[in-house]
């Protein structure tokens, strides 16, 4: 568990670093949608984690608010690309 719990964790910055080095926003957004669904990978391993006894309530709820607060920049950062790859007449 801790294994796959830190290979999804550093897939979310490693797909962040590799699509930040991309010259087109699409290639952009696909390394972006990929860390995406590695940060949703991690949360689910961590929900488990706390179900099964692994982690301690107050470290778990610490986590999955990190983990939100990283969803919602990631959002932002594809939802601007998104913007300017297919501007709203």
């Amino acid at each position: 568990m801790t294994s796959q719990i830190r290979r999804s964790a550093l897939s979310v910055s490693g797909n962040l670093a590799e699509g930040f080095g991309r010259h087109h926003t699409k290639d952009k957004m696909n390394f972006y949608y990929a860390s995406r669904g590695s940060l949703t990978e991690t949360k689910s391993y961590l929900i488990h984690a706390q179900r099964v006894g692994y982690l301690k309530r107050d470290d778990h709820r610490v986590a999955l608010k990190r983990i939100d607060d990283i969803w919602k920049e990631l959002n932002a950062l594809i939802r601007s690309l998104r913007n300017k790859t297919y501007p709203q007449p």
